[in-house]
This record gives structure tokens, sequence and C-alpha cells, in this order.
């Protein structure tokens, strides 16, 4: 995304960066470094992480770009956590994983809480037969308020030993959210939260979404005012986009619609309110989505591992994990992901071996949207400094008011802050310039 795009409205096409190079780039010829990797002793001191993807959702989100299936029957379900699990069972006997102890565990989707407290204490034990997350410092658990039950949020505490619970409230109106196709309504999160309360999580996370169709700033106003009001240790505020593959870019698409999406100076204004609030209300600001109530207690361990190049063993369809700085993905198709795993193989798709400058240049524009980077980190971590070697770009972000740098960091300004990932591909390699994100 060029800076003058950045200004305009939302396109189809807009990304949210979190790995390098492009997942465009990524190819299944790397496969055999990627079961070299796996099948070897660790070649990094690095920490471990887990992710297990469940890709069931009860409606698909208009906004949705993940791999993620509705209308499925119990049976199906069932099989593919029993992949899951014969998956983390093959898994765990690589020579990569070792005896290593998982640093951090992350339920992503999809939905992990569409799962029944059933199904999730199977799971929970299934994995445990294998794998331990006891001395994990971070267990995290996406939520859809709808799906929650008192019980289910006793399991996840109790059973998984869940630490930080995500709440996928998006937004409070229900107008906006049944617009957006959102499965849940505002009531559901009130009556959720009551048992999220009880079951007393270190860390319960809500997430919003700034310039979701419909939204005005009165509502938005509200939406913080209400997060605010029910106090959660941690907030992350997405800024809404439309990759290729959403309902929303579809139509506009198809029949050369314009955007419905609010523009991205909108969006920004709403986010820097947002932030001017929680300040206001107490709350540090963590990064360039997410605000924390206590920094001293709150820590994000799967994002400030995985941005450090930490190794993360990716199960479920279409996950993504690295190890001994190989990149991988899962096969991305329902029936090639469970015929695998029940033919005993790893389900496999595609991988990407990066060169060290790829790695630096990885870690330090997801570094970045912490909004810092510190320059003796890299010095020491690459024998780099990121300064002099991208002058002319640091140069131009300095002129245009977005980060100040000086001798020991680069920081940048609540205006570069908010639009972090329209800076990143400033920082990619001439041919990754312009080539299709996914």
């Amino acid at each position: 995304m060029s800076s003058a795009a950045s200004e305009s409205k939302t396109e189809v096409g807009s990304y949210f960066i979190s790995n390098y190079p492009p997942y465009s780039q990524w190819k299944k010829d790397y496969l055999d470094d990627v079961r070299q990797a796996l099948s070897s002793p660790p070649q990094e001191t690095t920490p471990l992480g887990l992710y297990l993807h469940i890709p069931f959702c009860r409606k698909r989100c208009k906004f949705c770009y993940f791999k993620v299936f509705t209308d499925v029957k119990a049976p199906e379900v069932q099989r593919y956590v029993d992949a899951l699990c014969n998956e983390i069972s093959m898994v765990s006997q690589q020579a990569v994983m070792k005896d290593r102890p998982f640093r951090f565990v992350y339920f992503g989707g999809g939905t992990p809480s569409f799962l029944s407290p059933k199904q999730l204490t199977k799971l929970a034990e299934r994995l445990r037969q294998h794998i331990t997350w006891d001395g994990a410092e971070e267990v995290t658990f996406e939520c859809e308020p709808g799906t929650l039950s008192e019980t289910k949020v006793k399991t996840l505490r109790e059973e998984l030993g869940v630490t930080r619970l995500s709440l996928g409230v998006e937004n409070f109106s229900d107008q906006l959210l049944e617009e957006n196709g959102r499965a849940h309504l505002s009531k559901q999160v009130f009556r959720a939260w009551e048992w999220i309360a009880e079951a007393e999580f270190p860390n319960v996370n809500i997430d919003l979404i700034s310039g979701m169709v419909g939204e005005t700033w009165d509502n938005w106003k509200n939406n913080v005012r209400q997060t605010i009001e029910m106090s959660p240790e941690s907030v992350t505020i997405y800024q809404m986009e439309l990759p290729f593959n959403t309902v929303y870019s579809k139509d506009i698409l198809e029949n050369s619609g314009s955007s419905p999406v609010a523009d991205w100076a909108t969006k920004r204004a709403w986010v820097d309110y947002a932030f001017n609030e929680f300040l206001d209300a107490g709350y540090s600001v963590s990064s360039a989505y997410t605000v924390v109530k206590d920094p001293s207690k709150v820590n994000f361990s799967y994002r400030d591992n995985l941005w450090k190049g930490a190794d993360l063993l990716a199960t479920g369809i279409a996950s993504f994990g690295h190890v001994s700085g190989v990149h991988y993905q899962n096969v991305a198709e329902l029936e090639d992901y469970l015929s695998t795993i029940e033919s005993g193989s790893l389900p496999l798709g595609r991988g990407y071996v990066p060169t060290p400058e790829q790695k630096l240049i990885r870690e330090m524009i997801l570094l970045l949207k912490r909004g810092y980077l510190d320059r003796s980190y890299f010095q020491e971590k690459f024998g780099i400094d990121i300064v002099s070697h991208w002058q002319q770009q640091w140069d131009q972000y300095v002129e245009d008011g977005w980060a100040k740098v000086n001798d020991q960091r680069v920081e940048l300004t609540r205006y570069g802050l908010l639009r972090v990932d329209a800076m990143l591909p400033a920082f990619f390699e001439p041919q990754h310039r312009n080539v299709r994100y996914t």
C-alpha cells in the first residue's frame, strides 16, 4: 500500500501484514526443507509455541477471509477434532520438539469456542497425552460471545488452563453486527461477560473493529465507552480491511461497486479517539492495535515471541508455522487435511526458507508494530544498524511526521502508529513490493 493509497478509500486487497516474505511467495518446492527442519533438533534457542486452528463458525462474517466452515454436522466436527489430536501426536514426535516446553499456546479460528464443553475436555485430554502446556506463560483462546455458556467458560479456565480469553465483540450495535454478518448480538456479550468475570481469567481481551460497514462517530464513541465500562485487561482494535476473498470484496469486484467500508483517514481517526479515551481511563498503548490496563501484569507472549522469531508449531487446516528459521503452512482444503492425517502423514502444504536479510526484514517490520525499535537489539542479533541500512526510508518517515529517530531507537509518532501496516512494504525487497500478499 503506497502512502497515497493509505489516505484514501478502503480498496479490495488492503492487507494486514503478519509475516515476510509475503505468503504468495511460499511454495510446495520448499517442503523438503520444512520436513528437514521438523525432523532435526532445534537449530535456534528460541521459545516454542503451539497454534491450534479450529475452523468452524456459526456464520461467516462478511469481512472474514480466514479458512472457516459453517453449517457443519456434529460427526464432521468430531472427525476434525480427532484429526487435530492425531496431528499433534505426530508433531510431538518430531525431533524439533525434543523436550522443549511450550512458552505459549494459541487456540485460533474460526471459532474455537464453537466446540462443546465435552469436545474441549476431550481435546485437552488427548493433547495432554502427548504434550503439556502447564508451564506456558500464556494460553490464549478466541471466543465468539454467542457460543459461550457458563459450563464452557469454566471448562476453558479449569480444563484447558486458558490464561488469556479473547472475546470477539467487534461492535456493540446489533444493527451493525447483523449488517456485517456477525453471529452474535450485544445481549450475548453481556451475558457471557458475567460468566467470564466469575471464572477469573488472568487476562481478558475484547476485540473491536474500527470501520465496520455502517459505523458512525456516535456509535463508535459508544463502543469505546461500553468497553471502558467493562474494564477488560486488554483491548485489541483492528481497522477494517477488504482482503480479496471476503463477501464484501467479491460484491465490489463482481458488481463494480464502491467500497462500503469507511476510508482510512476515518478509521484512523476512530482508533486515535479510542486510544485517547483508553489512556484517560488508565490504559497504556501496547501496539498499533492494543491497549492494556496494567503493562506489568499483561504480557502478549504469543505476539512478542512470534515477532522475535520464535518457533511456532502450527496445527489444523491452513495454519502457519515457523521452525528453525523455516516458514510453513498446512494444506488448505479440508478433505486433504483430514485424509493426509488419517493416512499417517503431516498435512504440510507449502513452505519458504528466508534468507538472513528476509529474517531481518520480517523481525523489524513486525516489531515496528509495537511502535518502537531498539537499534542495539538488531545490532546484536543481526549485526546491522537498521537506521543506516534503510536510511532513505527513515528520513522520509521522519519528514512525513510518522517517526522519530535517535541513537538508541526508532519511535513512531501516533500518526505513524495508526498507519503502521501502510509503512511496512517500503522495507520489502524490490521483488516483493507489488506482489499479492496472500
